[in-house]
């Protein structure tokens, strides 16, 4: 889980740059564009896929929740990607109204610990319930 998150976070950023035009939401995060959003989304279902085909009995989140329920499984990492971009712009927000750049100094070149979990504290529980409802369901029933 915390490497889709990881790997969003980096599609978002290099699609955005290499590809953004129409900004997100230029108000609470200017560099953030749609192409991003594009990119995230394109990495994650790529890499959650070619995991699933590649390793099918992996104990992993999203190869489980892909051999549970395929169709709601790519729903619910669509999802998945929408929380992690929620959870940076609430990050983004946040330092914006407090006038700071970055959340802190521990980890130079970061903006912040803040900025390492933004994205995966709206996630967590998305993985977590689907896990519980989808996934072990599927084992019980």
């Amino acid at each position: 889980m915390l490497a889709l998150v990881w790997v969003a976070d980096i599609a978002a950023y290099f699609s955005g740059r290499a590809f953004g035009v129409r900004k997100l939401a230029p108000r609470i995060s200017p560099g953030k564009t749609w192409a991003g959003v594009w990119g995230a989304v394109l990495a994650v279902i790529l890499l959650a896929e070619a995991v699933r085909w590649l390793w099918p009995l992996a104990p992993l989140w999203s190869t489980q929740l892909l051999l549970a329920a395929p169709l709601v499984g790519i729903g619910i990492l669509l999802a998945f990607v929408a929380m992690s971009i929620v959870g940076d712009l609430f990050e983004s927000l946040v330092k914006r109204q407090a006038g700071a750049k970055d959340s802190g100094t521990v980890l130079p070149g970061h903006g912040g610990v803040w900025d390492r979990i933004d994205a995966t504290l709206p996630t967590l529980p998305l993985a977590v319930l689907s896990q519980w409802s989808i996934v072990s369901g599927s084992n019980h029933g």
